[in-house]
């Protein structure tokens, strides 16, 4: 069962996502907050798998609410739930640790699968804003790459295959299959990857597997 904490200052929004994942007799809604302050207490009050995370909110906006989530409770993972699709959000998030990033006005299937594919240790953009990502690395892209494979050339034959898997969208569980590896050396073989690259996330890694040309 996949535990998710809804944080959203709507009362209507939360009632409408809490609808969508009841659909899924795989997810529980554990805890739903109205603010920022309340989502960082309930995450730490009920570890949730996944903590669903609006950006506007009062008290403390869902963007530091998702960096202290992510600081104080690394297990749950942080997907942003919002209506704005701005870049500097989208970066802001990613950077901050945040495994996806949803448009509430995206489809709801979007959401099943990005609570699906954060918890079992992946990272799931909306197809939306995947498309403004991928265009915003593909500016100036020929300037990034020489340090991406800078970054990458000290790695192991197998960190770079798990590198180009994790690139490639696919979860751990995912990854130790294609390997024949079991998922906790996996887990820890993105551990270190995180580490040696100097990222602070699966999706960061994403983008240096993609500069250095090992994902198209």
């Amino acid at each position: 069962m996949i535990k998710v904490l809804l944080a959203d200052d709507e009362a209507m929004i939360r009632a409408g996502v809490r609808a969508i994942l009841a659909t899924d007799p795989a997810i529980e809604v554990v805890a739903e907050a109205g603010d920022g302050r309340a989502a960082v207490e309930g995450v730490r009050a009920h570890r949730p798998d996944v903590a669903l995370v609006d950006i506007r909110m009062p008290v403390l906006d869902g963007l530091a609410a998702a960096a202290e989530i992510r600081r104080t409770v690394p297990s749950t993972a942080v997907v942003m739930l919002t209506t704005f699709g701005e870049d500097e959000y989208v970066e802001r998030a990613l950077g901050d640790g945040a495994g996806g990033f949803l448009l509430k006005a995206g489809d709801p299937r979007e959401l099943i699968a990005g609570v699906h594919a954060v918890a079992g240790g992946g990272a799931y953009l909306s197809p939306a804003v995947a498309k403004r990502v991928i265009n915003r690395w593909a500016d100036g892209r020929h300037h990034r790459d020489r340090a991406a494979r800078d970054r990458i050339a000290g790695l192991t034959d197998r960190e770079t295959q798990v590198l180009t898997l994790l690139g490639q969208g696919l979860s751990n569980a995912e990854i130790a299959g294609r390997l024949f590896l079991v998922e906790g050396t996996v887990k820890a073989y993105v551990s270190t990857l995180l580490t040696r690259l100097g990222v602070k996330n699966r999706v960061q890694a994403a983008v240096v597997a993609f500069q250095a040309g090992l994902v198209e």
